[in-house]
């Protein structure tokens, strides 16, 4: 995925930060600032083998004027609709209260959190993680009226409780996993609390490029992504380079949802700190080690 020359500069963690940015971050921590109140979000981790076994990631190039992560490249995702705080919404799988006790929510949230990465998954790349039943899966979403209900989706036309009743479908929580949590930094003027799922690709699903927030979709080896970002070739926020990093370094899609399986969610905010003459922004310290290797 061509970056045209958006990546160019973009510095990847420990990122070097300006004093002044340092001095905005100090206001914050003393009380002189008070921070945005962070939204809900949930992005999903979509995954298929590549042609060595190792994993592919479904990335996104957000438009350039979107007002958050301008020209980045994500995963699918975005924040919370009230709606998908909905009781209603048809579930299979593990259930609020068990998805609660491992993203560190209450099952309200929990509840919305699942059902909105379900649903900007869908809105997204067209992948759609619900089935008819609790043990199958839809396995094509290509068609003229899949595509409108998808708009309808992304347009808040249509809840997804009445999508997944519409079409006599259940969410199959069973196919999300849980990998990780990160909080904007206090100094951000918008900032999200995003919950980061994996999944693999349904078996025949395919991905399409049909978000309106996106300019360029592509599937790239999760170290190739790497790569890229180290290059200057792809520009990628600090939580989707890491993640990227983290997965490459796990082995296989089975690997990584194995690995989900025994995860939870404590959330992490980068903080400013010292950093040689100047500043940067913490990293989780599960994450050092994999980054002191790639710099060593």
């Amino acid at each position: 995925m061509s970056s045209d020359g958006a990546g160019r500069g973009i510095p990847l963690p420990p990122v070097p930060l300006p004093a002044r940015l340092a001095d905005l971050a100090a206001e914050y921590a003393d009380g002189r600032r008070d921070p945005a109140e962070p939204r809900d979000a949930a992005t999903v981790v979509l995954q298929r083998p590549g042609p060595s076994g190792r994993p592919e990631v479904y990335l996104l190039r957000r438009q350039v004027s979107m007002t958050f992560a301008g020209g980045m490249c994500v995963f699918p995702g975005g924040g919370v609709d009230p709606r998908d705080y909905d009781h209603a919404v048809a579930w299979a799988g593990p259930q609020p209260s068990e998805w609660a006790a491992r993203l560190g929510t209450t099952e309200d949230v929990a509840r919305a959190l699942v059902c909105a990465a379900v649903r900007e998954t869908f809105e997204e790349s067209g992948v759609l993680l619900a089935g008819a039943s609790a043990d199958s899966v839809v396995a094509d979403t290509t068609g003229a009226d899949w595509e409108s209900d998808r708009v309808a989706l992304e347009s808040r036309a249509l809840s997804m409780t009445d999508f997944l009743d519409q079409r006599g479908l259940v969410l199959r929580t069973d196919l999300l996993g849980i990998w990780s949590g990160w909080l904007t930094p206090v100094f951000e003027p918008k900032r999200y609390r995003t919950w980061f799922f994996v999944a693999r690709l349904p078996e025949g699903q395919v991905t399409r490029d049909v978000s309106s927030e996106s300019s360029e979709v592509v599937w790239l080896a999760a170290d190739e992504a790497v790569a890229q970002t180290e290059r200057g070739e792809m520009a990628m926020l600090p939580p989707t380079y890491l993640t990227c990093m983290e997965i490459a370094a796990v082995g296989t899609v089975e690997d990584v949802i194995a690995t989900s399986a025994g995860r939870s969610v404590e959330m992490f905010m980068p903080e400013v700190v010292p950093l040689g003459d100047g500043f940067t922004l913490s990293v989780p310290e599960p994450l050092r080690p994999l980054l002191a290797a790639r710099r060593s």
